[in-house]
């Protein structure tokens, strides 16, 4: 997970560069930002799900690892050299011609590298919840979220170093090195596959390929009752509004400060670099508070509130006031709302599925979430071009509207943090119980006529 988040930014802090070389506009780039969620917003994600708990972590993991190796060599191709002036290259330009050929075939690979990324993460959460059952769940899963916001921090911090290390500025090498990572990064999870099937030949948990045991058989019918639950709804809905307005807001957080504060592009990346470095540092201690503590439904309204600040203050407050310390304080306390959401989200949602189809659950969320990040690229891009007519320079737009925006998004994850909050005092879902329990009473949840494990 470290490797794919690398590779899913490695482009964020080269918009400018990327544009200029490529001819790609704003909206171009918003429709490739939003292309690596298109696959599983058409399914595919659901489909992982089911795979996933019919085939177990150690099948899923591979294909997943496989796919993104797949997808991050086309898009290599399609910003390489090599791909320009090719006959591919002539029928990609002559259709939809407001977007470059380039532009296509790198957001084709990124819809496949999406595909594996996604797999990948809800393979990732149900191995954690596999092996960390009535254990630090939320720590361990804390301290995963934690490596891979490194790695967001490591490509800020090199891949305009990178791109400018030939001497020539090209978008080429930060993508062949992230590349590169992934081929290392599909071996650790092979390793990682013979780790479980010692794991479930020790605790006798599996004896088929990393398949559940027979009294946990997942049935596709089970995914209506996931869709029937209230409560699904709120978390599905709460993590979409969230994160639509993070990870589209990090592809054009470093040209957004270039623009703001007049930097090149490496001087705004390294100020938004430090963005995940937050969440990295919090996360696992958060984790830790969470499996003895609880309080989770406060965590997600706190880091609802903390995330509307920061994007107010990038709306109204640094282009009327262009302060490098205002940006960088106001990136650190974004950091620390992406660490009290995720810490409090994820790990609530064994306590309100059965464990049989824990991975269609976790799928369908990320595909409700991914409807949202498909889609809030393109409209920040349409947004970016719609309120800067006739400016052509990447280095001058207006972004107060577009943060408007992200700023919306948080008004209505707190919202729906507040309802969430005010049905678990009602009913006990439990999810501001602590993760570790004493007694096995207070680890079983039900709710609307559902065994929750």
């Amino acid at each position: 997970m470290l490797f794919a988040y690398m590779f899913v930014d490695v482009m964020s802090p080269l918009q400018s560069l990327i544009e200029t070389q490529r001819g790609w506009s704003p909206e171009s780039f918003g429709y490739y930002a939003g292309a690596e969620y298109i696959f599983n917003v058409l399914g595919f994600l659901i489909l992982a799900g089911i795979i996933l708990d019919k085939m177990g972590v150690r099948f899923t993991g591979t294909l997943s690892a496989s796919l993104m190796v797949g997808g991050a060599l086309i898009k290599l191709y399609a910003v390489s050299n090599m791909f320009e002036g090719t006959g591919l290259e002539s029928w990609l330009d002559s259709w939809w011609t407001s977007m470059p050929g380039s532009a296509k075939l790198a957001a084709f690979g990124f819809m496949i590298f999406g595909c594996g990324c996604e797999m990948a993460g809800i393979t990732v959460s149900k191995a954690i919840a596999k092996w960390f059952n009535g254990k630090e769940m939320a720590l361990a899963m804390g301290l995963e979220m934690a490596i891979a916001r490194i790695g967001v921090f490591a490509i800020f911090s090199i891949s305009p170093r990178l791109a400018d290390w030939m001497g020539t500025p090209t978008v080429v090498i930060p993508i062949a090195f992230c590349s590169a990572l992934l081929c290392i990064g599909l071996l650790c999870f092979i390793a990682f596959s013979f780790m479980d099937r010692a794991y479930d030949a020790e605790t006798g948990t599996s004896k088929n390929s990393g398949a559940e045991t027979a009294e946990e058989e997942f049935k596709v019918s089970d995914v209506a009752k996931i869709f029937s639950s209230q409560l699904f709804w709120i978390v599905a809905l709460l993590c979409v509004l969230y994160y639509s307005a993070i990870f589209p807001f990090q592809r054009y957080a470093a040209n957004m400060l270039q623009c703001n504060l007049d930097l090149d592009a490496t001087q705004a990346a390294d100020i938004f670099r430090w963005f995940p470095i937050g969440a990295a540092i919090l996360t696992p201690f958060l984790g830790y508070f969470l499996d003895r503590k609880g309080k989770g439904a406060t965590m997600l309204i706190f880091g609802a509130v903390l995330m509307i600040v920061c994007h107010l203050t990038f709306a109204l407050v640094l282009p009327s006031v262009p302060s490098t310390a205002i940006a960088f304080s106001a990136i650190v306390v974004l950091g620390i709302s992406f660490s009290l959401v995720p810490a409090a989200l994820w790990p609530s949602v064994p306590k309100i599925m059965e464990a049989r189809y824990l991975g269609s659950a976790y799928s369908l969320i990320f595909w409700v979430q991914n409807v949202g990040l498909c889609l809030f690229p393109i409209l920040i891009g349409q947004v970016l071009q719609a309120s800067n007519p006739g400016i052509t320079d990447p280095l001058k737009y207006n972004y107060t509207v577009p943060m408007l925006v992200f700023a919306s998004l948080g008004v209505l994850a707190l919202g729906f943090g507040i309802w969430l909050k005010i049905l678990d005092a009602r009913n006990h879902y439990g999810l501001e119980l602590p993760n570790i329990n004493p007694t096995k009473e207070e680890g079983i949840m039900t709710s609307e006529g559902m065994t929750m494990e």
